[in-house]
This record gives C-alpha cells, sequence and structure tokens, in this order.
C-alpha cells in the first residue's frame, strides 16, 4: 500500500553545489519561517565546521510540507570522507534530488553517491542548479549527468529523469532555464509528482531498521530510520534483532518523527515515516526493531564502512602545556573520545594496550581532523601522531592496504606535471579524458600516497588543479613509500623566537615561526632546504660592540612564516614527530625533545 501523504527524498550534491542553499529555499517556500523571521544562511549547517569549510559533514533530516504532503528531506554529505553517511541514509529514501552546478556539471563526488542511489532503485530527479551563473550551460550539464548515468548502470527508467532548472540563491525553479519563473514550485510540484510515495504494509508487523544513530545526553541512543511496516507506539514492548541474529526484548520509550527543522514527539508513528526511537540502550546501525509476536527478521544489511586511517591521540607532554588549552589531562582526553565512541559510528576507538594513548580511525585525514578542531574548540590540549592507514590480511597471508580512486582536473597544460606527482605518490593511471581546455585523470593510488598529495598538486600546478578521492577498495600492498625530503629546523632551547635569529634562518629554508612565537627545545621551527634535520638557535640576538656597524639601520625583512591547518600539519609530519594541538595553536614537534636523546634512538 502506498502511502501517499508522504515522500522521502534525499539530496546528493557534490561539494559547493548549492544543495544546503537549496534546501534553504524550500523551507523558505513551504512557510516554516515567519515572513519576518531572522534565519542565518544555510541554515542546516548548523555545525560551526560546516559553516567555515563550506561543507556538510553530518546527515540531517528534515521535513516540509506541501500541499498536505509531508516532504523527509535528508540531507547528506558531499565529502567521501563522511561517505559513510550517505551508504546509510540512502536506505530511509525513495527517491534522490541530484543536484548538479550548470557550469561545472557532475564532478567526482557526485559519481560516488549517485552510484549508491542508482543500486537502490533510487528515482532521480535532476536539479541543474546556479542557472544565473556567467557561463552556464544547462543542457550541457544535463547531457554531462545523462552520460554519467549510463557509465553507471542507471535502467532505462532511472534514465528518462526529470529535469528542474534551479537557481537557488536567487530562490526561484523552472521547468525551462529561461521560462521566467520566480519562485520555487515547479520544484515542490515535481517532488510529489515524481518520486513514488512509500510502498509499505501498514497493517503489517511492525519492522524498523535503524540507518543512523543520535546521541543524546538527556535520553542516551537515539535511532533513526524508516519505518517499513505497521504502526509504532510509544511505550511499546518490541524485539530488537541485531544483524548477526542476537536477538532481545526493549522497551520503546518516546517515539520523534521529523517536522520542520527539529523532531515532534509523536504517540504513534505509521510506516512510511522516518522516526527517531528512544529506549533502546545499545542501538545499532543495522538493528531491526520489530513486533516480539510476529518479528520480521529478514531485511537487507546495511554495512558499516570499515576506516582506512588510524591516528593516537595522547596527553600533551609540551613544556608549554596547559597555557592555553583548559583541559590537558589523559583521563578527561579518554572520557571525551570514549563519548564520541557512543555517537560516532563511523569511527573506530579504541584504547592502546599499554594505556599510552586512544587511537582513531576513520575514513580519511578529513575525517579525523574534523573530531580534533571540535576538540580544541572544547578547551582540549593534546597531541597526535602521524596518521597511518589500517592495514589487513589476506586470506593467504597477504598484506593488503586501502586503495583510493583519485580524480584530477586539471587544465591541459599542466596535465604532465599533475601525472608526474601523481606517479611520485604511488598512483596508478586509469583513464584519461580531455577537451579544449581541461584534462581530466583518474588513479588508482594508496591511501598513504594522498596524503599531502593535494598540496603538492596545487603546487605544481599554480593552484589550478581539483583533486578529489575517495575509498575503493582494500588491493594488495604496494611497497615502502618516500617520506618528506627535506630536514626541519629544530629549536634547540625553551624561549621567545627573535627577529635577529630568524632573519640568519630564513636562508636556509622555509620558517614556521614568527618573532615571539613561544618555542621549546624539540619544536620544528622550520623546514631546512636540505636533507637532515638541522639544530637551530631561534633566540639568537645581536652582540652589542662599542662600534656603529654599517649595518645598523638596515631593518630586518622577514617572510612570513608558513601557518599550517590541522589537515596540512597531519599530512607533513614523520613517524618520530607529532602535532601539538591546543585551542590557539597548531605546533609541530619531535617526539623526542632532546637533541641527545633523539641521537641515540638513531643509533638503537
Amino acid at each position: 500500500m502506498k502511502q501517499e501523504n508522504i515522500r522521502n527524498v534525499a539530496i546528493i550534491a557534490h561539494v559547493d553545489h548549492g544543495k544546503t542553499t537549496l534546501v534553504d529555499r524550500l523551507l523558505w517556500a513551504s512557510h516554516v519561517f515567519r515572513e519576518n523571521q531572522q534565519v542565518e544562511e544555510r541554515v542546516l549547517d548548523s555545525n560551526d565546521q560546516e559553516r567555515e569549510r563550506g561543507i556538510t559533514i553530518l546527515s540531517k533530516n528534515i521535513s516540509i510540507t506541501y500541499k498536505g504532503v509531508k516532504i523527509n528531506v535528508i540531507d547528506t554529505p558531499g565529502h567521501a570522507d563522511f561517505g559513510g553517511e550517505v551508504e546509510r541514509v540512502l536506505n530511509m529514501a525513495d527517491g534522490a534530488l541530484l543536484i548538479v552546478d550548470a557550469y561545472e556539471g557532475p564532478k567526482p563526488q557526485t559519481r560516488f553517491v549517485l552510484s549508491h542511489a542508482l543500486e537502490r532503485g533510487l528515482r532521480i530527479v535532476v536539479v541543474v542548479n546556479k542557472i544565473d551563473r556567467p557561463n552556464a550551460d544547462p543542457e550541457g550539464a544535463v547531457d554531462k549527468v545523462f552520460d554519467l548515468m549510463v557509465e553507471l548502470g542507471a535502467s532505462d527508467e532511472q534514465l528518462d529523469f526529470p529535469v528542474v532548472y534551479a537557481s537557488a540563491v536567487n530562490g526561484y525553479a523552472r521547468r525551462e532555464p529561461d521560462d521566467g519563473n520566480m519562485d520555487m514550485v515547479p520544484l515542490l510540484d515535481t517532488i510529489l509528482d515524481e518520486i513514488p510515495a512509500p510502498d509499505v504494509d501498514i497493517d503489517g508487523p511492525v519492522a524498523l531498521q535503524i540507518c543512523t544513530v543520535d546521541h543524546s545526553s538527556y535520553e542516551g541512543r537515539i535511532g533513526v530510520g524508516r519505518l517499513s511496516s505497521g504502526t509504532l507506539h510509544e511505550k511499546e514492548q518490541v524485539l530488537v534483532v541485531k544483524p548477526d541474529g542476537a536477538e532481545r526484548r526493549a522497551q520503546i520509550r518516546k517515539v520523534y518523527t521529523f517536522e520542520n527543522l527539529g523532531k515532534a514527539e509523536v504517540t504513534a508513528a505509521d510506516a512510511g515515516d522516518i522516526v527517531a526511537v528512544i529506549g533502546i540502550e545499545d542501538a545499532d546501525i543495522g538493528d531491526i526493531i520489530t513486533d516480539p509476536e510476529n518479528p520480521v527478521r529478514e531485511m537487507a544489511p546495511i554495512a558499516v564502512e570499515e576506516p582506512t586511517m588510524a591516528v593516537v591521540f595522547e596527553a600533551s607532554t609540551s613544556p608549554l602545556v596547559g597555557r592555553e588549552g583548559e583541559i590537558v589531562g589523559g583521563r578527561q582526553l579518554k572520557e571525551r573520545l570514549m563519548r564520541e565512541k557512543e555517537s560516532n559510528i563511523s569511527m573506530r576507538i579504541n584504547e592502546l594496550e599499554d594505556k599510552s594513548g586512544i587511537e582513531v580511525a576513520g575514513r580519511g585525514v578529513l575525517h579525523l581532523s574534523v573530531l580534533m578542531e571540535t576538540m580544541r574548540r572544547e578547551g582540549f590540549e593534546f597531541q597526535v601522531g602521524r596518521p597511518r592507514v589500517v592495514y589487513k590480511t589476506a586470506e593467504d597471508g597477504t598484506k593488503l592496504e586501502p586503495i583510493e580512486e583519485a580524480t584530477v582536473d586539471v587544465p591541459n597544460e599542466y596535465a604532465g606535471k599533475a601525472i608526474e606527482v601523481m606517479g611520485t605518490a604511488g598512483g596508478i593511471m586509469e583513464h584519461m579524458a580531455s577537451d579544449e581546455t581541461m584534462t581530466h585523470l583518474s588513479f588508482s593510488i594508496p591511501s598513504r600516497g594522498t596524503m599531502g598529495l593535494k598540496t603538492r598538486i596545487l603546487n605544481a600546478t599554480h593552484g589550478e588543479a581539483m583533486l578529489f578521492h575517495h575509498f575503493k577498495e582494500y588491493g594488495p600492498y604496494t611497497g615502502e613509500m618516500a617520506g618528506r625530503k627535506n630536514g626541519g629546523m629544530i629549536a634547540m632551547s625553551t624561549g621567545k623566537a627573535v627577529a635577529y635569529a630568524l632573519d640568519t634562518l630564513q636562508e636556509r629554508g622555509r620558517l614556521f615561526v614568527a618573532p615571539g612565537d613561544d618555542c621549546y627545545e624539540g619544536m620544528i621551527v622550520g623546514e631546512s632546504a636540505k636533507e637532515g634535520d638541522m639544530v637551530v638557535n631561534v633566540e639568537k640576538t645581536k652582540n652589542l660592540g662599542n662600534q656603529r656597524s654599517s649595518s645598523a639601520d638596515k631593518a630586518i625583512q622577514l617572510t612570513p612564516p608558513i601557518t599550517f591547518t590541522l589537515e596540512e600539519a597531519l599530512e607533513y609530519i614523520e613517524d618520530d614527530e607529532l602535532v601539538e594541538v591546543t585551542p590557539q595553536s597548531v605546533r609541530l614537534r619531535k617526539r623526542l625533545l632532546s637533541a641527545t636523546d633523539r641521537k641515540k634512538a638513531k643509533k638503537n
């Protein structure tokens, strides 16, 4: 039976193609906000980091009501590091809006999510956004989407997709690019007409598969999923069937449905709707909540993708510890990460056997750095080692490592440079296509090779290239890779950096500190132009004699120091180095601060 008063639609888009802005416009069009209400732009990017980075990190559910039909909108991340969110939430949808930039057309990240949507047989509505852009080519973008869907093996029915042209920034959607319509009604009508209503059994036994897990400090774990059959009531006794077949009884304390931007508590929810349930203590991805008397045990399993990169968090041992952060203890660090483990299903968080730190494994450096950034904003001060890939062992005993699919879009004149950089990082070219201006390259590359790759590609192509990569599979280990060529400049003492000392040092490499910055013995203050580390004195001052030198009045001119973001710092360091993270600073340091200790360790 079809639930005609509900539509469940996921939104798919490449990073920065206007997905979150489009959702804003749908909310306004369905009168979720009052006419005079002050609303921030990109209202769904509620997390500070989502706003600053301009990306969606967490999948979110909202609903809007249009012509008496409830439209559940599932916002999906556009970045492959958060692909774990995407693969699961598509299980809740019956159709998807594929948002494509009218100038750029579909991009690699679109391909990743779209392939999952097509596999699940979702009805795709193509929304060509930013048609107001100069050089926009809406028809060209539609042709590229068609070619991509053919390549991904779409069915004939999926290839006959409806197209809506939009400018989310200006708040209009159109059936034709120049038909003059100035509101969002055509898009809302298309969702009702083209996205199928959920086909469910209202009178059947309760069956709900948990697709995402949220966590509340008041309520505990919250399981979110689409009710496939039956009616779920609050205070109801249910059977929880784990993916491994284990079963236990539980009571649903509260049932919520999604209403506008939040959740609304209800006494009962009908099949076809997306619901959140409270009361299942160890609710996990893939769990089936069903009727104890007439249980549904068989539903398509939901795979939670394996992490491919891990990093160890430790309490800070820096001489400057406690100056900038309020929370510095190892116990508090452990408690915070264990709380994260409760709610963040896509990360694997475990304490090391020797209790020296907590290992956090995720889908990539960006995935890990988002957690670090969140923690430093909460006042934590800690240190992390170099990220390392998570290896596996095949059945025949061979070592396997994660392999990624990387795509590079680069102007034709720099294609050779890009291929050279990818080759040195272990990339094997699989596909190459070019038009009048751009070359599109795709590579198979070990995850280890992607560390610092974006910076090298941008440097080689004068900032013109666009690089995207996402996990493809585990493949045979490809051998050792060369690390950083240049050595570091290591401070020999603790104190503030002095302009006179930095002036002489900048001739020998690139500096990471400015005059007046706090430095300590073992801190990396710059990069040497040569191989091998060199110990330097950043506190050296000019010896004053009683004669006036000819250069006395020469002003010292320093090149601005290089500042690292968290991701860049993690990708820069070597195995014997650490990143010190505080609420105000990101510093690089040697694991062993004393030069004598480092020499001894080298001998051993």
